[in-house]
This record gives structure tokens, sequence and C-alpha cells, in this order.
């Protein structure tokens, strides 16, 4: 090295001592020919990042540090150039050059705010499917059959709408398996049903809707999605057959959202009496109904029922998405809307993110055509089919007594304990002091009488299985009853 006076510099904090960090340097001076100049530079760069190089330090003359490092003089200065264009390095005529104040510390790591539960002995915490069945093998081969296919002009902004070719195949597929009234041209492509809810929200809002109804219990993301976009939400209770008519009658809202053909969580299906009167309510209020149809493809001992948007497409909004079936990573869904919302919500969508990547619309679109989306949809079904068994009866031996509904359909059932199990919230505390993640029923209460949760007697789960082995099934639910304690 130079001498410790070409090296040290006393700035606006105070001396400071850099030789050390060009030992950092050494290595990048050791680089292939080639890459020497842009190693240099990001070995300079994360100097000054990491602190090493503090605010105020002088460097050493270009042709000094080039000595140093047995470098050629032009890499040094073109990399004083492109640190101090950067905001790095600061330098004036004849002042030399300096290490600048823009970056003041190290960069933080980027933290993972991703819903789990780490270290959880057993896992029934509904809403997710079984990740591993996501079909890796025929989802890379229909990527690298678009990226073969797909014409250049198409990889620009999209119809804020989707692709054509995914609207057409959607429109197919959601009238083949659901009995949706399917236009294309109604038809939006989405980043799930939270941007579907989300965008009819905005929609409700700019017709003068400043109330939407939702389902009471249902589903906690609903009052959160309509406040942001400026609408309350309104819960409103459940009969055996669906949303109790007087209540909704009563509440003065115009829009009702809905999950009919197996509501989350009660797991009810809406009566064709109930479906009928929803209609004949949205009619007369000149309202809409907000169908989400979140799981209605997996249906296990008796025929799917029909989406509730196939009775009157103009005034039933419908939404779905592949986040069961696929994966929820994807972000992929869609939404069909009556033709009074339609303007507003391409508008919406427009503005929002100018359209879906185009790449994932071609993608999902060449996977429905070449019936890779039925091939999963049979696989998932046969697995949470077993699953559920698996569950069912391992209730039934574990907790004998045990009142499970909700069975048909979906990737969730209600376990209602015997009383025995009680008080709930004891039992709950029992369950994770034990690692084991489970809901109550009254978690998902919007209007609930709050209090202390010992004093509800009976114990009422909602348990998702998707997620678990049917192994892990049995094995969790013996561990809940070894927690329980009875």
């Amino acid at each position: 090295m130079t001498s410790s006076g070409t090296n040290r510099g006393t700035g606006p904090d105070g001396p400071s001592d850099p030789s050390a960090a060009w030992e950092v340097l050494l290595s990048a001076a050791a680089a292939p020919a080639r890459a020497r100049g842009r190693a240099l530079q990001a070995a300079l760069r994360d100097a000054v990042r990491s602190g090493r190089l503090a605010q105020g330090t002088r460097l050493p003359s270009s042709r000094d540090l080039a000595a140093d490092l047995g470098v050629s003089r032009g890499l040094v200065t073109e990399a004083y150039e492109q640190l101090t264009a950067e905001g790095y390095l600061r330098s004036g005529r004849g002042a030399g050059t300096w290490v600048g104040g823009a970056v003041r510390a190290a960069l933080p790591r980027a933290r993972d705010l991703a819903p789990r539960f780490p270290g959880a002995r057993a896992d029934f915490v509904p809403g997710t499917p079984d990740l591993s069945l996501f079909p890796r093998a025929a989802w890379a081969a229909a990527q690298r059959g678009v990226l073969a296919e797909l014409p250049h002009h198409e990889l620009g902004y999209p119809d804020p709408r989707g692709l054509p070719r995914l609207r057409t195949a959607l429109a197919g597929l959601l009238a083949r398996r659901r009995g949706v009234v399917a236009d294309p041209e109604r038809l939006l492509v989405v980043s799930g049903v939270a941007q579907a809810t989300a965008l009819l929200g905005l929609a409700l809002h700019a017709r003068g809707m400043a109330a939407v109804g939702v389902e009471d219990p249902g589903s906690p993301q609903h009052s959160s999605l309509y406040a942001a976009a400026g609408v309350t939400a309104v819960p409103l209770p459940l009969d055996d057959e669906g949303p109790a008519m007087g209540a909704l009658r009563a509440s003065g809202v115009r829009a009702l959202a809905t999950t009919p053909a197996h509501q989350f969580p009660t797991g009810i299906v809406y009566s064709a009496r109930r479906r009928a009167e929803l209609l004949d309510w949205a009619r007369a209020v000149d309202g809409f109904i907000l169908e989400d149809d979140y799981d209605g493809d997996f249906r296990y001992d008796r025929a799917p029922v029909g989406a509730l948007q196939g009775l009157d497409p103009e005034r039933v909004a419908y939404t779905g998405s592949v986040s069961k079936s696929l994966a929820p990573g994807l972000r992929l869904g869609w939404l069909l809307v009556p033709e009074a919302l339609a303007e507003e919500v391409v508008e919406r969508k427009r503005t929002m993110d100018l359209g879906h990547p185009t790449l994932d619309q071609a993608l999902f679109a060449r996977f429905v055509e070449r019936g890779d989306h039925d091939r999963q949809l049979r696989r998932c079904q046969r697995a949470y089919r077993e699953r559920r068994d698996a569950l069912v009866d391992a209730l039934q031996e574990h907790f004998p007594g045990a009142r499970v509904s909700g069975i048909a359909a979906g990737l969730h059932v209600i376990a209602e304990l015997p009383r025995r199990y009680g008080p709930q919230g004891r039992f709950l505390e029992r369950m994770a002091a034990a690692g084991i993640e489970v809901c109550a029923l009254a978690a998902y209460a919007h209007a609930c009488a709050g209090g202390d949760g010992n004093r509800v007697e009976g114990v009422c789960l909602v348990l998702g299985y998707a997620q678990v082995s049917p192994v892990r099934i049995r094995d969790g639910v013996r561990l809940m009853r070894e927690a329980a304690g009875r």
C-alpha cells in the first residue's frame, strides 16, 4: 500500500482510516480482465454501503489506488466517475474524491411477511391448498410452449380485461364446469378474488352505494377490502338456507357479497328458494349480488351446485381464482360483471395496474386449452376427498359424539365437539400451548358479541384439511385429543 498519508483523510464526520477498505478491493482487482472494472465498482460500492468507508472519508487519488491494487489508472478513474454519478462519492476540482452522504448504512434485509405457522405440530387452519400438488411438469411444458409461440406484439400492454385467448378459454371452462353465463367481453382476468372484490367495491362506490352486505359469519377479509374502496361492510346473519331475508331487507343495502355454493365458513349450500328470493330482492332494489365461488370445483358426495350467476347474469357478479386448484401465489383469477358495472370495472382495472401480466395469461390459457386444468382438478379432488374422509374418521375416533358438518364440498369442515371439552377459550389455549393451529367458528363472526371466550361452553372449530396429508391428519387429531385433556 502507499503511505498512510495517502490513505488517511478528515471529513465532516472526523478522521477515518479507510486502509482496511482497500483490502476489500484486492479480490476485485484479481478478477478476469473483462470483468475487472465492474468488479471494482461493485466492491467499492459495497464498501460504502456496508460502512467500511464512512461518510466523509477521503479516497486516494486514482493514480495511487491504481498502484496499490495493481490495475490501470483508467479502471479506477472510471469507477470513481460511476460511483460519483450514483451518489456514493463526491468530488471537486482540486479537492479530491470523498465518500458522499447518500448512503448512511448497510441496506436492511427484506422481511418475509407471508402468513405461516412455523413450528406447528399440527396445522388445521383453513384456506390453504396442498402446494405440493402444483403440477410443475405440466406448468413448465405450458411455459415452454408459450415462450415459443407467443407473438412479439402480445408482450405489449394488454387489454385491461385480459388476453382474448384466455378470456375465451375461461368462458368455456366456467360455462362447462360452473354453469355460468360467460360472455368473454364481460370477463376480466384479475389478481385473485381480493382484487375482484376491490374492483367491485370501487364500482359500487362510484354508483353511490355506500354499503354492501356481507355474510355473518363470513370471510374476515371482506370488511377491509370494501373499506379500502370506500364502502362499508354490513354484517348480515344466516339461517339454514342462506342470508336471512328479513335482516337483508331491513339493512337498506343494495349489494350483497355471497358464497352460495358452499358458504364460508359454515358450509351451508343456499337453497333453491333462497336463491330465488335473493334474485328477486336484487331486482326490487336495483342492486347486485357479488358471488365468490371460492371452492366451487370441489364436490365429493353430490353433484356440483351451479353458480348463482347463471340464473341472472345482469344482477350477479361472479368471481373465482386458481388459489385452491393450483396455488394462491400465482395471483390469478377472474371476474364476470353485469353490463351495468362493466365499463366502470374495466376502467378501474386499467388505472389500477394496466392489466394482468401477459405471459401468465398466455400460459394459463394454454394450460386450460390443453385440458391440463381439468386433469389438475381431478387430481386435487381425489386427494382432498381422501383427506376429508381421514379427518372425519379421526374426529369420530378421538372425539366421540362430535358433530361434523359441511363435509360434502370444499376444503374444510365444521366440527362441534362435545360440551365436556369446553369452555372454548380454554380449549384454544390448550391447543396453542401444544403447538396445534386451529380456528374457532366464532373467529369468523363480523358481529360477534365479544366477551370472554371461556364463557362459551361449546367448542366449534373450522378445520382445514387440504394442506395436510392423511397420516398427519390422523396424528394431528390424536394430538388435539391429548392436548384437550379429557
